[in-house]
């Protein structure tokens, strides 16, 4: 599949909101009170593998059955400058709800979080630089896929 070459601007938007959701609260209506993200179990079969004009690419799989992830492997590809590759049985599930997160068994810190809204289950990383080429961290989107079809999400 192509996509624009404004992909990575567009990914990293959207992986700010999501960290944003993920920072567990947001604000209700004229209440000015926090109120916690929705816990809804995240049930998805997925499968993305998508490239754009760039050559900026990933190729996913996930597996998650009521908010415990049974398989998971993702690599991306920034361009020609290098890579990123995560495999489950690297990282321990530490958090079931209201979102996901996996940690780095090397005690690197990295960690892979998974979350769910209306359109999309997201798979994203923080502090994951050994996992990847070296120079190329900060240009490694998320990936994100349609939670009815499993396949990769439009933005």
């Amino acid at each position: 599949m192509s996509m624009s070459p404004h992909r990575g601007p567009l990914r990293f938007l959207a992986l700010a909101a999501g960290l944003l959701v993920l920072g567990a609260c947001s604000m209700t209506p004229g209440g000015g009170r926090p109120t916690p993200i929705a816990d809804r179990p995240i049930d998805l079969n997925g499968a993305c593998a998508q490239s754009d004009a760039d050559g900026f690419r990933e190729q996913a799989t996930l597996q998650v059955r009521d908010n415990a992830v049974q398989s998971l492997s993702w690599q991306l590809w920034v361009g020609k400058r290098g890579s990123c590759r995560f495999e489950q049985g690297e990282f321990r599930q530490t958090k079931w709800r209201p979102h996901i997160e996996m940690v780095a068994r090397d005690g690197s810190g990295c960690r892979l979080l998974v979350w769910q809204d209306s359109r999309r289950v997201t798979l994203a990383h923080n502090g994951c630089e050994r996992y990847c080429t070296p120079g190329v961290y900060e240009q490694a989107w998320p990936v994100m896929f349609d939670p009815r079809s499993g396949g990769c999400a439009r933005l």
